[in-house]
């Protein structure tokens, strides 16, 4: 759309201003060279349009946008603003907080990761918090995102920051926002923020006054020691149970995929005694271009294939990769049924950390015990898929959960196991939350298998689980896929699939969601819809959210919902079916394989795709 001139010359002269008052000068010129081009650039124009379009909004995600000038922009002019409002935020809630606490000023810490301005948006964070009285700790160099988060609750803090995009794109970097202390109540101590913290943190950035009212400290935080990541090392590699889970014959090939993950993985798994690791050299060092994937996320195409062809020439047992901010864990080997490696489904990692941790919680039984309990067997099963009972309420040992995005089967392992289980919307800032909780995942390849020292999803004290479940199981002449296959002759054949819609104008999101709500579909493949469920109005267990839930007669469930951080429509499938013996299942999961593609045509019929 053609702009008028006047229009033009108001774009320009907001673009100047800014750049007068920017601190960082390669922004301030990179803005003052697009007004020069504007006039005979399109590209330009619309660059600059979309830089001031608006403001970027602080919500539960923090911030995340591209890095470049203007308000629409990550920048340090950006940053400053949020980092002041969100000071006076932690000093407010503190105050209010105060009863017999002898301290009075708030304490925060601060971490990033190795993106580009990564450590200049975090150092300049540290000032402004000093200067506005708070405790301030910053991380000694670019670390993972858990090790923030583990900070957090260590040092006793009332906020947290992580300067991280996570597995966004190179030109991205992001503001994760965590609360502790007297800042929030004791099942969010340690967890990313929620509604209403978000809005009431967003409304303190807005009343901001002008940039230069936004005091920095020359000096006066604490950069904390090396020993602040020694003391996580420990306490994860601490997870592993040697005397109850002795084998440790496993070979890995890791990949921290151009992030900050690597060492601290590679310190972690030695100590918990898996010593026969291999990095993937090529990904090994962080690096803020990631030069060897199109999109550093290990659930997207093609961003393994470096770690997998490097796992085939080792003949190595496992591929476990972090993302780049090292809060999510990939793993992936070698498929029995086809001889050919392939990466887990998020729901398959997280269903068979779940049972492993059914059975590290099974003190006192023998070890045989502890997994039939969460469901593993080789015996024979009944072929039924067992009704779940329990609740979080009434359960005394603990409570297992995961997003409603995510498989059934968790709730099914964890009741089997005696334990009560949760659903919660989808983000870990949810899941973390849930109080008594023991374990919880997101199909989202993000797990968190010690809330204690972790209130958040952690890729490195997973990995330290994936590798004890993987060893045991090899040490019983079994693959990781064998110990799936039990959990599904006990508790049904879960299968999975997803459909992402990626659209280039946000509206049709509301269209696509809209068109639902007026005309639901009345039947997946072939199985009559029994539950139609507007997320959106809420439901005696979920607060609102935009989706939509559809169970049918044959238990198959369909959510759809708005990605919360990516321009897509995501649509989340899973079909149920039970198993009678290991001689049914290839063709139990041939069943479901062709009910999920049926299911997904529908979806895409009722999308008008």
């Amino acid at each position: 759309m053609t702009l008028p001139d006047a229009d033009v010359l108001q774009l320009c002269n907001d673009a100047l201003e800014w750049a007068s008052q920017d601190p960082d000068p390669a922004t301030a010129a990179e803005l003052k060279a697009l007004v020069a081009r504007s006039a005979e650039d399109p590209a330009a124009l619309q660059e600059l349009q979309d830089s001031f379009s608006g403001t970027l909004q602080f919500g539960t995600a923090g911030l995340r946008a591209a890095l470049g000038p203007g308000p629409m922009r990550m920048n340090r002019v950006v940053v400053r603003r949020a980092a002041a409002g969100l000071a006076k935020f932690l000093t407010e809630k503190v105050n209010d907080a105060e009863t017999s606490d002898a301290r009075t000023a708030p304490r925060a810490v601060v971490g990033f990761d190795a993106r580009y301005n990564s450590d200049i948006f975090a150092e300049e964070t540290a000032a402004i918090f000093t200067a506005a009285g708070i405790q301030t700790f910053l991380m000694p160099s670019a670390l993972p995102t858990p090790l923030l988060a583990y900070a957090v609750r260590s040092l006793d803090c009332d906020g947290g920051v992580m300067v991280t995009a996570s597995h966004n794109p190179p030109q991205d970097n992001g503001y994760k926002v965590y609360l502790g202390g007297r800042a929030v109540e004791e099942s969010g101590r340690g967890s990313q923020i929620v509604a209403p913290y978000d809005a009431e943190i967003a409304a303190r950035i807005e009343a901001v006054g002008s940039l230069d009212s936004i005091q920095l400290a020359e000096e006066g935080w604490t950069v904390l020691p090396e020993s602040i990541a020694s003391e996580y090392q420990a306490a994860v590699a601490g997870l592993a149970e040697a005397e109850r889970f002795p084998s440790r014959d496993l070979k890995i090939v890791l990949t921290p995929m151009h992030g900050v993950g690597g060492q601290t993985a590679i310190n972690v798994l030695a100590a918990a005694g898996f010593t026969a690791v291999s990095l993937v050299a090529e990904q090994a060092e962080p690096d803020p271009d990631f030069p060897t994937v199109a999109f550093p996320n290990p659930e997207e195409p093609g961003a393994l294939d470096l770690a997998l062809a490097a796992a085939a020439e080792l003949d190595a047992d496992i591929v476990l990769a972090n993302d780049p901010d090292a809060d999510r864990a990939a793993v992936a080997a070698k498929d029995p049924a086809t001889g050919e490696w392939r990466m887990l489904r998020g729901d398959e990692v997280g269903s068979l950390l779940g049972a492993h941790v059914v059975a590290r919680l099974a003190n006192g039984t023998s070890n045989e015990a502890a997994i039939d309990g969460a469901g593993i067997s080789t015996g024979a099963s009944s072929g039924q898929v067992p009704e779940l009972s329990g609740d979080a309420e009434t359960a005394s040992n603990g409570v297992f959960a995961n997003s409603i995005v995510s498989s059934r089967l968790l709730a099914r392992i964890a009741t089997a196991g005696g334990y009560s289980h949760c659903e919660t919307l989808t983000g870990f800032k949810w899941i973390s939350r849930v109080p008594g909780l023991v374990y919880g995942y997101e199909e989202a390849l993000g797990y968190c298998v010690a809330p204690d020292l972790v209130r958040d999803k952690d890729g490195i004290s997973a990995a330290v689980l994936i590798a004890e479940l993987a060893a045991e199981a090899k040490a019983a002449g079994k693959t990781i896929f064998d110990t799936l296959d039990e959990l599904y002759l006990f508790h049904g054949l879960h299968a999975s699939d997803q459909l992402s819609v990626r659209v280039a104008d946000l509206g049709l999101l509301d269209a696509m969601m809209n068109r639902l709500r007026v005309a639901p579909p009345q039947s997946f493949a072939g199985s009559t819809v029994d539950v139609f469920t507007d997320l959106a109005e809420g439901t005696e267990e979920l607060p609102p959210t935009d989706g939509l839930l559809f169970i049918t007669r044959d238990n198959t469930r369909v959510i759809i919902r708005p990605s919360g951080t990516e321009p897509k429509l995501k649509c989340y499938l899973e079909v149920i079916r039970p198993v009678g013996s290991s001689a049914e299942l290839p063709a139990v999961r041939q069943d479901a394989r062709e009910a999920l593609d049926a299911v997904l045509e529908d979806v895409r019929e009722a999308l008008g795709l």
